[in-house]
């Protein structure tokens, strides 16, 4: 499968997602995707696939052995005790 291809927009504005294209991302008939416009193009991807990428990047930054849900009880308790 390549990954360009060209379609027409129909009478409605819409647009057909190639099979192949909507196997490749896992995309079913039915599933929400995330439409956005970036540098004059028009990128469409899965909110799974949104939530996995901003997993990778959180985790490319977090500390060995740090855990997000640790810091962030301590901070909401350390915050409630100052009220």
């Amino acid at each position: 499968m390549g990954t360009q291809t060209r379609v027409r927009i129909n009478e409605n504005g819409r647009v057909v997602i190639p099979a192949a294209f909507r196997k490749a991302l896992g995309i079913r008939r039915g599933d929400e995707v995330v439409l956005r416009i970036e540098d004059d193009e028009l990128r469409i991807t899965t909110l799974e696939r949104r939530i996995a990428r901003a997993q990778r990047l959180v985790r490319k930054r977090l500390k060995a052995g740090a855990s997000l849900v640790d810091e962030l009880i301590a901070e909401r308790r350390e915050a409630a005790r100052r009220e």
